[in-house]
């Protein structure tokens, strides 16, 4: 009869995430001793209803004058910067894992949008882009005779 025994792995989940996330920050320039702007991405949520698009983005340790959005030719472009906070004296970082720097994000827009009529807020971290449609684009039910 064969005896099944369990084996387990010296490397744990974690050990490997540990080696991937050095992997990552070597290739992207993301070392502990970098000292340079890092550029990054925020996080981004688009919804569609009948007349408007509404993008979310996560936008945390910034105001609204560090944002900057603009329309043109149906692509929304959000750019800005997150400042890093400075070290205090006697204050030794040993891990660093929020980026700072400049972001910039583009999203390409349908036709049928009004660009006079998008509006934006910054609340809590969250900017939120409400971009509405044409009247001419709003989806209709079309009745089958």
């Amino acid at each position: 009869m064969t005896q099944l025994t369990r084996r387990t792995s010296n490397r744990t989940v974690r050990d490997l995430q540990r080696e991937v996330d050095s992997i990552f920050d070597q290739f992207f320039g993301r070392g502990s001793n970098d000292d340079a702007s890092t550029v990054w991405a925020p996080r981004t949520d688009l919804s569609e209803t009948d007349d408007a698009f509404r993008l979310r983005l996560d936008v945390p340790g910034t105001t609204k004058d560090d944002i900057t959005i603009n329309l043109q030719n149906n692509t929304l472009t959000v750019s800005g910067e997150r400042s890093s906070e400075r070290q205090k004296e006697g204050e030794e970082y040993v891990r660093v894992e929020r980026a700072f720097g400049n972001f910039h994000r583009t999203f390409t827009l349908p036709d049928a949008v009004d660009p006079e009529s998008v509006e934006a807020t910054h609340d809590e971290g969250v900017l939120t882009i409400h971009v509405p449609k044409t009247k001419t684009s709003t989806r209709r039910q079309i009745e089958i005779q």
